[in-house]
């Protein structure tokens, strides 16, 4: 009996190491069940989709599928001028973006973060954000020209109201008494933008800059459309009116992956600084 209750002392550890080390150990998930590879699913049945639909349709002068698209993207790149324009398209975006995104963070944080400057403010700037913007190019042409100086305003136009409009309602949801509580202990006004303002903004500061990078994009697209005779945007119409579909959908496929490689450039960059606001 006393060799039996030795020998039950002796497993009790035991037991308990295995039992914590059960509990401690956690399953590790399966990448196909993250997010990433859900987007990248999506992804993969809209290209599914357009390659087995245009070859259904089968039109060559309205509709390329995407195999024939990405051998025309490889193609249309060799060109001195479609290079130029990619080249233009990408500083250009930086520019106009830069521009929105100091403009829009310093205007936003002196308008949500006074009571009275937001009332009297922030009505007005959601007027002007519900103005078609496009309906205003033909004065801009007028006072920019049609070169590159009215691609980075139209740019700057598209991507400034997202960012302001998501500025202001971050301000707005900071705790006034954090405010005052900082005010009271003799914080200067630089410490109260940098331990209370700015992590607070965090999350709508990267969603305004998500939602205005692609603005402006759009604006930088439209501006080349309609008021330029170069740039990717006039490409695209070229080819369009040209009945070329497979170079169409070459560039609006380049667009597009731009467009998502930059988005999640900034969704990453936001999962970086939102440990700031923790």
């Amino acid at each position: 009996m006393a060799i039996d209750g030795e020998n039950r002392a002796a497993k009790a550890p035991a037991d308990v190491a295995s039992g914590a080390a059960a509990i401690i150990q956690v399953p590790t998930e399966s990448w196909f069940r993250t997010p990433a590879a859900t987007r990248v699913g999506v992804i993969l049945l809209i290209v599914l989709f357009w390659e087995f639909g245009a070859r259904i349709y089968n039109d060559p002068d309205f509709m390329a599928p995407a195999t024939q698209s990405l051998v025309s993207l490889f193609e249309i790149v060799q060109d001195v001028e479609v290079l130029t324009a990619i080249y233009d398209m990408f500083w250009q975006l930086a520019v106009a973006f830069a521009m929105s995104l100091v403009a829009g963070l310093m205007l936003g944080m002196a308008v949500g973060i006074s009571r009275p400057t937001y009332r009297t403010f922030f009505p007005i700037i959601l007027m002007v954000y519900a103005f078609p913007q496009i309906t205003v190019l033909p004065l801009l042409v007028l006072m920019f020209g049609i070169g590159p100086a009215i691609k980075v305003v139209f740019g700057f136009t598209h991507g400034f109201f997202p960012i302001i409009v998501n500025v202001i309602a971050g301000a707005q949801n900071i705790n006034p008494a954090l405010l005052t509580a900082a005010k009271s202990m003799g914080a200067s006004r630089s410490q109260i933008y940098r331990r209370i303002v700015f992590p607070h903004l965090v999350p709508s500061l990267f969603t305004g800059m998500r939602l205005g990078m692609t603005a402006t994009l759009l604006g930088i697209i439209l501006a080349e459309l309609y008021a330029t005779r170069k740039g990717i945007g006039y490409f695209t119409s070229f080819y369009a009116e040209s009945f070329e579909p497979h170079n169409l959908f070459a560039l609006v496929t380049m667009i597009a992956t731009a467009a998502i490689i930059l988005n999640e450039l900034l969704r990453r960059a936001e999962t970086r600084f939102g440990r700031w606001r923790g």
